[in-house]
């Protein structure tokens, strides 16, 4: 799932390559995936783009007045292409193809999803908080006023709630997902199942510290790189996430993972719970 450092690089990656360019067409081709109907998506179209944004983890292409808003969900992703087919798309279900943005000059970028669960959404608005999930986002974390007394509040408002839980949502605070959540974490050398309120005094200072280093490390190492290749670079350098069996380049120990119904996290033992193996349920219906 692209978080914020690769929404981030993908912002700044489009700006570029969208300065000067008009949005020529806009073709819509997994109907599911459009979720406004006013403005319609034609609305954009001859107009110039005036910036290439970032909303958490929302794309905001804005031209014209409006807003081209896209969420990449789970499994979505942007393609570019220096040369894009003279025959518009058609809907298939064999084609992970959802959206295809067509500037005036041939060039323009694919947005597709993977899988056989459709969660990627596109938006035409006239503000970018007139999107449900824009107007109901946290602060972004790596903003000045994302202070330590500004977590300090976020985790005592949450009370008993799991701090992996806190982190990934998005009305809590935007932009942090599943991995960079672990990844977080696992350089504060916490548990992901600690409760938010009891995090204080000196844990606070090292969550927060965690937070803006992993965060923003990951921006900087992802600036610049075009599209193709920031999938590649968030992989490798990622400390637990997707790391189940192998060993913690901090300690040694083995990364260990606790499954969910439709999620998973990974963790280090020894880094992250005093050395203890957190109770994973789903394994332990499955040994029973």
């Amino acid at each position: 799932m692209p978080e914020l450092p690769e929404v981030e690089a993908l912002a700044l990656d489009l700006k570029g390559r969208f300065a000067d360019r008009a949005l020529a067409k806009v073709h819509v081709v997994a109907f599911s995936a459009l979720k406004t109907f006013d403005p319609p998506v034609h609305a954009v179209e001859g107009s110039f783009v005036d910036d290439v944004t970032r909303h958490g983890k929302f794309l905001d292409v804005s031209a014209g007045g409006l807003h081209l808003v896209l969420h990449l969900a789970r499994a979505g992703w942007v393609r570019w292409r220096d040369e894009l087919p003279t025959t518009p798309p058609r809907p298939s279900n064999k084609s992970p193809l959802a959206v295809r943005v067509e500037l005036d000059d041939g060039t323009g970028i694919d947005v597709t999803e993977a899988g056989t669960k459709k969660s990627l959404a596109l938006y035409v608005v006239r503000q970018p908080s007139d999107v449900p999930g824009i107007a109901s986002l946290g602060p972004d974390p790596l903003v000045d006023d994302f202070t330590r007394e500004a977590l300090g509040a976020i985790l005592t408002k949450a009370g008993r709630s799991q701090v992996k839980g806190v982190l990934r949502h998005q009305g809590t605070i935007a932009g942090i997902g599943n991995a960079y959540s672990d990844e977080i974490l696992h350089a504060a050398r916490m548990s992901p199942f600690k409760p938010a309120n009891t995090i204080v005094d000196d844990e606070l200072t090292t969550l927060h510290d965690a937070i803006g280093r992993v965060l923003g490390e990951a921006v900087d190492r992802s600036r610049g790189l075009a599209a193709a290749d920031l999938k590649g670079e968030k992989k490798t350098n990622l400390a637990v996430h997707g790391r189940t069996g192998q060993p913690c380049p901090v300690c040694g120990d083995t990364v260990r993972e606790v499954s969910f119904a439709d999620s998973s996290l990974q963790y280090c033992p020894t880094c992250q719970t005093g050395g203890k193996p957190l109770a994973d349920r789903r394994m332990s219906r499955l040994l029973k």
